[in-house]
């Protein structure tokens, strides 16, 4: 059956899943297809579209014409549904509100493909975000120099009619609402890239960015090493207190930007992560292929891993194998319990020694749950002895040792949890909330924490293949290094090895590059009179806030094997001194 004038065809797709909606010569949409027909096809297309083409067919009398876009105007659009309801109205058949239906499907996909376009323009990782600042180490912190930052998000459903300065003022309680009618008038807070007005009423697909003088939290300056690197697998031993990639506060603090900053270790792909708190092995892929094979071999259990941790009180002496499921309580806060409702998983324990307090425990976690082993020692009733969340009272006296939470149910844990981090700041979120965007430390974390969080864990899934920031172009380059062999420090014997601090293997060392001058230069320091963090002294965290004694020591998968140097804490006859006595 053939119809005359334009048509809108979805492009990319089998013929066979095809819509046409025709439309006359004059600009309007001439629905006369049958609308059953119609309405079965649209059932079996793939959502969302990946485009959306239009072209122009011919009477079949006349001559060829070269192919041409066809809009609809809003004005064509409006004026074609009101005619369909005034249809309706009159007693058309009810197939005619299918047409108008069917026309909002058009209009739907129409509005997808702006948001992609917008997304297009989101800020990407390329070597101009890379040198958006750079890094100064100072009391044996890498700190970062504040820089200028576009946080972006997408309009809520919750948001959609209401006006952006209410908005703000109710969701991101940070800064009052003078602080956000300010950036509005300044446009430094816009909606799609374009300034609007104080009572601009928020839109489905809205793209809302916000310019930030942003201050970054320092981390410690303990150099990355490389345990291994080819042309297929970069793997390093990553100090605590970095996150993986950037997240949260964190953004050149992170172990990808410092790889891509400093040593030109560009376009990996993470195969897996630990907690920012936990240190190290940490395994890159350098290519699709290998990051693809060894994501595969984690997920389906093909890959066996070795974790060393030191637990409060003397750990029994017999292995012990911990099975209890583990539920996530909180996406928000990033917080898990064992719970008859969570997913299967399993540890098993062995201990190592014991120094008359603590012990030094050998752990292989059989699963990758969230969170997995602090979960199970903490249900165990020898939580890691520096664990800052799963070894706290707010789990009750027992410490949530056998599940005993102190009779709190799932809210009040959460309320307690969310309030105790306001007073002691500890649960440090290594997840990203996008919106963070109008975030300071002094805001209210209950209010930051909307939406779900991808939690970086210590013994979790593999992620997604998606590239660490990266420019797109790097792999046009050769490899900064292609023939360094295995880190020599690795573990000869577990409590038998010496680290010599002046022979220390860096990523400088290993890949050739000179590491970068690192002093304090007051001439880098950017200050911004509207930002709260520059009128604000924060005081640098001490040791033991950047570590947690937890350490990934071994992987061992089909064909592969590393391991990494033990810590200093690692060693049996070790003594905390931050211990009271």
């Amino acid at each position: 059956m053939q119809h005359p004038g334009t048509w809108y065809l979805p492009w990319g797709m089998p013929l066979q899943k095809m819509v046409a909606v025709p439309i006359h010569p004059a600009g309007h949409l001439h629905l006369q297809a049958p609308a059953m027909h119609v309405q079965h096809m649209l059932a079996g297309l793939p959502a969302p579209l990946t485009a959306l083409r239009t072209f122009v067919t011919t009477q079949p009398s006349a001559m060829r014409q070269p192919l041409r876009k066809v809009c609809v105007s809003e004005k064509d659009k409006s004026k074609l549904i009101g005619t369909e309801k005034r249809k309706a109205d009159d007693g058309e058949p009810n197939k005619d509100l299918k047409k108008v239906s069917l026309l909002s499907e058009v209009l739907l996909l129409e509005a997808k493909l702006e948001t992609k376009a917008l997304k297009a323009k989101r800020p990407g990782f390329t070597d101009e975000r890379y040198n958006e600042t750079t890094y100064y180490i100072e009391n044996g912190l890498r700190k970062v120099y504040p820089y200028y930052f576009t946080f972006t998000t997408f309009t809520k459903g919750r948001w959609v009619g209401e006006r952006i300065l209410d908005v703000f003022s109710r969701e991101f309680r940070a800064h009052p609402a003078e602080e956000y009618e300010r950036c509005i008038q300044a446009s430094t807070l816009t909606v799609n890239y374009e300034k609007v007005p104080t009572d601009y009423k928020l839109k489905h697909n809205d793209l809302l960015a916000n310019v930030v003088h942003r201050h970054e939290v320092p981390v410690t300056s303990q150099p990355i090493t490389i345990v291994h690197m080819d042309e297929d697998v970069l793997v390093v031993n990553k100090p605590a207190s970095i996150p993986v990639h950037p997240c949260g506060r964190y953004r050149h603090n992170t172990v990808v930007f410092i790889l891509a900053k400093e040593y030109n270790l560009k376009n990996l792909r993470t195969i897996h992560r630990l907690d920012r708190l936990t240190s190290g092995l940490l395994l890159f892929g350098r290519s699709p292929k290998k990051a693809r094979q060894m994501e595969h071999q984690i997920r389906n259990r093909l890959v066996s891993k070795e974790y060393i941790c030191r637990v409060e009180g003397e750990f029994p002496d017999e292995p012990i194998e911990c099975k209890e499921p583990i539920e996530v309580l909180s996406y928000k806060i990033g917080v898990c319990k064992v719970s008859a409702k969570g997913k299967d998983c399993s540890t098993f324990f062995q201990k190592l020694g014991y120094n008359g307090k603590t012990s030094i425990v050998l752990c292989k976690p059989k699963t990758g749950r969230m969170h997995q082993i602090r979960v199970h020692l903490q249900y165990l009733g020898y939580p890691v002895v520096n664990d800052p969340l799963y070894n706290h009272e707010v789990f009750g006296p027992q410490k949530g040792k056998g599940g005993d939470l102190g009779g709190k149910n799932d809210e009040e844990l959460v309320r307690d949890l969310i309030h105790i981090h306001n007073a002691e700041n500890w649960l440090g979120m290594d997840g990203d909330s996008e919106l963070s965007m109008f975030n300071t430390r002094k805001g209210d974390l209950e209010d930051t924490l909307v939406g779900p969080l991808p939690k970086a864990d210590d013994d979790t899934d593999p992620v997604s293949r998606e590239p660490s920031p990266c420019d797109d172009n790097s792999r046009s380059s050769p490899p900064a290094c292609e023939s360094v062999v295995a880190n020599p420090l690795t573990v000869a014997a577990f409590n038998s090895r010496r680290v010599d601090d002046d022979a220390k293997v860096t990523v400088a060392t290993q890949t050739g590059h000179e590491v970068p001058d690192l002093a304090f230069n007051p001439d880098k320091m950017t200050v911004d009179l509207h930002c709260y963090e520059c009128k604000v002294r924060y005081r640098d965290p001490k040791p033991q806030d950047l570590i947690m004694y937890l350490h990934a020591w071994k992987y061992r998968g089909p064909g592969w094997e590393y391991e990494t140097e033990l810590p200093e804490w690692a060693k049996v006859d070790w003594v905390d001194p931050d211990i009271s006595e």
